[in-house]
């Protein structure tokens, strides 16, 4: 017994334009699709549900290839600073928010970025030591690759002005040698060992929120990293198998496996793609530069606004080789951060020191800074790369300055890459930015950021069509999960993962893209979301 879909406009993606009437499906996957007078002359003793789109416009499931599911669920239950506008909004609610908790609880912040600001100054540890002398303070960059702290956090982590910032990490300081209180890349790793534990309660909280919130994007999987995060393997694992599978909160995870806990991963018995329908182990992660909010992106050239530095190099291209060939012990491939044009050089001789040979594809995310020499090297190798086009609504103008403009031919160059031949999927990297897909879409699109009512297109030469930007997020994500045969596409045989919007975004303004919302999420058949 099974349902029929119809009633909007459906479209397959099997190729630009390709539409049909109807969908029937059985269980989890579709049995056919077509003309609804054919679907009914054949299934019609079997058809048990009528679903009525009601003038929605659907597409295949839209999957997010990149992002933090936990992480973002953290932004919804707990302190949210992405919408603030200045250093004195962030001080103002990091004091008021003190005043709820006892001495010597932490004060853990997200999603601050100084580049939104008027002033782009930095918060310093001693404004936060104002504000809290009693509490613990630590506020992560929207990058995620930098966090500011006061000096109780310091204290409690045991770093002073002689401790020494360890290999691919800075703990910046003023011209006095004494620390301001920032903190980037591998140094915040002496901040993260000295906060208490979450509990298990915590962590599924976390992920029913996010869950749900995707839900209500039209998001139906999600290609996330979070297992290296929270006390280790087991307990992060145990909350995907909790909420999930034995909850049963529907979404399609395919985990990618930080290389610290890749043995964890071998000693649980699992594998590459090994796993259930709802969660499956991916490639390995690996982060070879931080961002460039903080110039810690590793760049071939100084950055343009700060002539002493290039970036930060996590591991040596040594260390990276190593890591590299750790991964292919395990039969694994891997999934390398590498935003400057330099990481993304390193990680291209890692991968060609030691091939891939097993099952999978290599995935190089965010691919923002690059060069003709590593595109062509790039199509040479079995790896796909995996971009956040919402990124370009966050960082322009101020990465031009970063930068340099003499350098923007090959930057977040997205049509230049699909033009070559590199398949792309699409994410968000979630809690750094927004996970809804329509503004990745709208990013990928027209090149503006959605919030500026002035309406600059940056680099309108790499502009995508909207069926290579809705495809980022659909055929895309399946071919980097090798699921190219069974999702992506409204296909018979395939899954029945459906994103319903409200409006036909082939047939709208492009500066409305942002604007159009999800009415209905269906994942393995079953209806989980619909918008009142």
């Amino acid at each position: 017994m099974g349902k029929l879909w119809f009633g909007g406009t459906i479209y397959t993606l099997e190729k630009e334009g390709a539409m049909v009437e109807a969908i029937y499906t059985e269980g989890n996957r579709i049995m056919k699709t077509g003309e609804i007078a054919e679907i009914e002359e054949i299934f019609n003793e079997r058809i048990c549900e009528r679903v009525d789109l009601m003038g929605g416009t659907m597409f295949p499931g839209f999957v997010d290839s990149h992002l933090h599911l936990i992480g973002h669920g953290e932004t919804l239950v707990q302190l949210d600073l992405s919408e603030l506008n200045s250093k004195d909004e962030v001080l103002a609610v990091v004091q008021e928010y003190a005043k709820q908790l006892n001495k010597e609880e932490w004060i853990i912040g997200e999603g601050w970025n100084e580049n939104r600001w008027p002033r782009t100054e930095m918060i310093h540890r001693k404004e936060l030591d104002e504000i809290s002398p009693d509490n613990p303070v630590m506020l992560k960059r929207i990058c995620r690759h930098a966090m500011i702290v006061n000096t109780k956090a310091l204290e409690l982590a045991g770093v002073t002005e002689e401790t020494v910032s360890p290999p691919g990490g800075v703990m910046e300081k003023d011209v006095e040698g004494r620390l301001t209180g920032l903190i980037k890349d591998k140094a915040q790793d002496f901040i993260l060992a000295a906060i208490p534990v979450v509990s298990e309660d915590y962590l599924q909280e976390a992920m029913r929120a996010a869950i749900k919130d995707l839900y209500q994007l039209g998001i139906t999987g999600v290609h996330t990293e979070d297992l290296n995060y929270y006390a280790g393997f087991d307990r992060t694992f145990r909350t995907f198998k909790k909420v999930i599978e034995e909850e049963g909160l529907k979404l399609r995870a395919h985990l990618l496996v930080h290389h610290e806990v890749v043995e964890d991963m071998a000693h649980a018995g699992a594998s590459f793609l090994s796993g259930s329908e709802w969660i499956e182990f991916g490639a390995m992660k690996i982060f070879a530069d931080g961002a460039l909010g903080g110039r810690t992106a590793l760049l071939s050239r100084p950055y343009h606004d700060a002539p002493e530095a290039n970036g930060v190099a996590i591991f040596s291209q040594k260390e990276l080789n190593e890591l590299v060939a750790k991964a292919r012990k395990h039969n694994l491939p891997v999934a390398v951060h590498a935003i400057g044009d330099l990481a993304f050089e390193y990680v291209l001789n890692a991968i060609e020191e030691h091939p891939l040979v097993g099952p999978g594809r290599d995935r190089l995310i965010h691919a923002q800074i690059l060069r003709q020499d590593l595109i062509e090297r790039a199509k040479r190798l079995p790896v796909i790369l995996d971009i956040q086009p919402v990124f370009l609504a966050s960082d322009f103008p101020w990465v031009i300055d970063r930068v340099g403009s003499d350098r923007m031919e090959y930057c977040y160059a997205w049509k230049t890459l699909i033009n070559e031949g590199l398949i792309c999927a699409g994410g968000s990297d979630a809690p750094i930015e927004l996970p809804n897909p329509m503004f990745g879409i709208h990013a990928a699109v027209t090149r503006t950021n959605r919030k500026d009512s002035k309406r600059i297109v940056y680099g309108e030469e790499q502009a995508l069509s909207v069926y290579e930007a809705i495809n980022l997020f659909t055929k895309g994500s399946a071919y980097a999960a090798c699921h190219e045969v069974d999702r992506g596409m409204i296909k018979e045989g395939f899954l029945a993962d459906f994103t319903v919007l409200d409006e036909d975004i082939f047939n709208l303004h492009p500066s409305r893209i942002s604007t159009v919302n999800a009415v209905m999420t269906v994942i393995g058949g079953d209806i989980v979301y619909t918008k009142e």
